[in-house]
């Protein structure tokens, strides 16, 4: 029997509720209705009086969620979108993120947000803003591209003493199965070697973990061994198994699905570049999302994000060179 990526969403809550009673779910129809998406499906009824609706306010929720935190409770916070989190945004960056360092008291929130494209959902619901908070000190940027990281990462998340994006791929619900949910898992903060190879290495996360990973697999035929590194978290990034990829390969290609200026793959690139400047046989190259809001039709969604396709098109010019 497989489970799914929500599933294991829903079943890393599940574990938190059940293993620590300061935890607790705050969100927007995650109660009665299970959450937008179902990953809250049935937890209010198996934790009765831990799983709460909030109001239509994200500013509100977040606020609440850091007052709990500050009362030693552990909140759970779900956006129904990501996009949704910039009406919280100053909750975030400016209360929560900061409160250790102004307070010495620790701020346990975690902030699932829902992130990135699907076919047709356009520019309020697509957004990828992992770069935005990973720009905060004091917050931990999660993006898990397995079944087992959205699992393993969650209950790692809400153990933290710091506050904590969780950002899961909404494309990844349902398209991602797996056959069992881990026991162990690598801790955070440590990026996973996706697919070893040595003619060029391509770090992704996320959703682009699989279409890097077809990139690869696409190119495996006509004789090149690409090597494919899931970040896992962007903040912390794990720059020592970059640069260990680098030096096995020489080439660099960092893919993202968020927009092209700044961004986690020019952090990545800016690090490689001045610490690893000699590993590298060619200059590295990033590929994101194109410059434009996120289109609604599914034909433009198509060209306006990274494929595996686009991938191994950037890759093959690299290798060339």
């Amino acid at each position: 029997m497989s489970i799914t990526y929500l599933e294991a969403i829903r079943e890393a809550q599940a574990v938190a509720l059940r293993d620590d009673p300061r935890v607790f779910i705050y969100g927007q129809d995650v109660a009665a209705f299970g959450g937008a998406f179902k990953a809250t499906k049935n937890l209010a009824r198996e934790f009765p009086g831990r799983v709460f609706d909030a109001p239509i306010s994200e500013d509100a929720m977040i606020g609440m969620a850091v007052g709990a935190a500050v009362e030693g409770l552990r909140p759970i916070v779900e956006m129904q979108f990501a996009d949704f989190s910039t009406a919280g945004f100053n909750q975030i960056v400016n209360q929560a993120a900061t409160l250790f360092w102004r307070t010495k008291i620790p701020c346990s929130l975690t902030v699932r947000l829902p992130f990135g494209g699907t076919s047709g959902s356009g520019p309020f619901h697509s957004q990828s803003l992992e770069t935005i908070y990973a720009h905060y000190p004091g917050l931990i940027v999660m993006t898990p591209a397995t079944v087992e990281d959205a699992y393993s990462m969650l209950i790692a998340a809400v153990a933290i003493d710091d506050p904590v994006i969780f950002c899961e791929h909404k494309f990844l619900y349902y398209h991602l199965k797996a056959e069992a949910l881990p026991s162990e898992a690598l801790p955070v903060g440590k990026a996973r070697i996706a697919r070893e190879g040595r003619d060029l290495t391509i770090v992704a996360y996320s959703a682009m973990v699989h279409e890097a990973l077809a990139a690869a697999a696409e190119l495996a035929p006509e004789g090149w061994q690409i090597e494919v590194v899931d970040l896992r978290t962007v903040k912390p990034l794990d720059t020592d198994t970059v640069m260990a990829s680098v030096a096995r390969t020489g080439r660099l290609l960092c893919v993202g699905e968020a927009w092209p200026w700044g961004g986690v793959t020019a952090e990545v690139i800016a690090r490689v570049a001045s610490e690893g400047f000699g590993l590298l046989d060619v200059p590295p190259q990033r590929l994101n999302a194109k410059d434009t809001p996120i289109p609604y039709h599914p034909n433009l969604w198509a060209a306006h994000r990274p494929t595996a396709r686009a991938i191994a098109v950037a890759a093959r010019k690299m290798l060339r060179q």
